[in-house]
């Protein structure tokens, strides 16, 4: 079962998984309503590396990217639901709208992202080749997504 890291003791903490010779694999997200699309996108995130960490959009964060009517779901159940995937291994959360300013902390061994981007679209492409961090796009399943989850349940 994973667990949640303080946004100040995350950096330090992947640091000395690093030295002692482990991996650290990170995503983010918001992660609103689960659906088998994330898991999916996470399963495949996990194997690239021996750890991995979502980084969590906070409710601030969601509200301010996605609109007041967001997230569904708070910060805290978003995070205690990722916690109990077993291909979680730790979530932090951060009140940015990017996790730029995050990932140059953690500077992690591998970063992805869904498939809908690119390095020439990735808005922590520039983070990423300053710090040598491998990144991996990630093809999403097709008509999975928490828009889609929210529409249909509004149409019925």
């Amino acid at each position: 079962m994973g667990q949640v890291l303080r946004r100040e003791k995350v950096a330090e903490f992947v640091a000395n998984l690093q030295k002692s010779g482990k991996t650290v694999v990170a995503t983010n997200g918001c992660f609103d309503i689960l659906h088998v699309g994330h898991v999916r996108y996470l399963e495949k995130t996990k194997s690239f590396a021996d750890y991995m960490i979502v980084l969590l959009n906070s409710d601030k964060s969601v509200r301010s990217i996605k609109g007041e009517s967001r997230p569904i779901n708070c910060e805290e159940d978003r995070a205690e639901i990722l916690c109990a995937l077993k291909c979680v291994d730790y979530v932090v959360l951060f009140d940015e709208d990017s996790p730029r300013d995050l990932l140059d902390e953690i500077k992690p061994d591998v970063y992805t992202k869904g498939a809908d981007y690119t390095m020439e679209t990735l808005p922590e492409a520039d983070i990423m080749i300053k710090n040598g961090t491998r990144v991996e796009f990630i093809e999403f399943v097709q008509g999975k997504s928490t828009t889609n989850t929210i529409n249909k349940m509004k149409d019925n």
